[in-house]
């Protein structure tokens, strides 16, 4: 069941649920999550070139960050291009507030937003997520799995706190008044 499990694991490349391997191969979720959880240990345990994330409860099978530079060299990152302020202010309001929508982007950045949005998209960073029940029904976007994996989170829990500075002093501290 192990080489079923990385098999298909490879062959999808994206992240896939234990209950979907599991109707697959069919046996139990229990069980595909046992032998998912042993492989990982295996991966991290062995000198491969691969590693098994959990994402959000989701599984792939990635290469190791040590091997970035030679995996980018053989993809022709040149489409890769990094992210431009814009885009990654963008990034922050979405994966903070999500599910949003470009009016509410627009708002908390105070200027047009619709490149930046188009950028996440193309990069697969963030997808549509349905729409609003607000008037116009307008379209939601919302962080995808690609983001966790780029950003190294395992879920969106993992984000940073916005305000780090608050509450941590927890005695003696002074309320801003204006």
């Amino acid at each position: 069941m192990r080489a079923a499990l990385e098999a298909m694991l490879f062959a999808y490349a994206q992240p896939v649920p234990a209950g979907r391997l599991a109707e697959a191969i069919g046996t139990s979720e229990r069980e595909v999550l046992a032998l998912l959880k042993e492989m990982q240990q295996a991966y991290e345990a062995e000198d491969r070139g691969l590693v098994l994330l959990c994402l959000d409860g989701h599984w792939q099978l990635a290469t190791k960050t040590a091997y970035a530079p030679c995996v980018r060299k053989l993809m022709d990152t040149r489409r890769n291009a990094p992210l431009s302020p814009a885009a990654l202010e963008t990034l922050a309001v979405i994966a903070y507030n999500q599910p949003v929508s470009r009016a509410f982007i627009e708002q908390v950045r105070g200027v047009d937003s619709s490149s930046p949005v188009q950028t996440l998209l193309q990069k697969g960073l963030i997808e549509e997520a349905g729409r609003l029940d607000l008037p116009g029904k307008p379209v939601s976007f919302a962080t995808t799995d690609v983001f966790l994996r780029v950003f190294g989170l395992s879920s969106l829990a993992g984000l940073p706190p916005l305000h780090e500075d608050e509450g941590q002093d927890g005695e003696g501290g002074t309320a801003c008044t204006s």
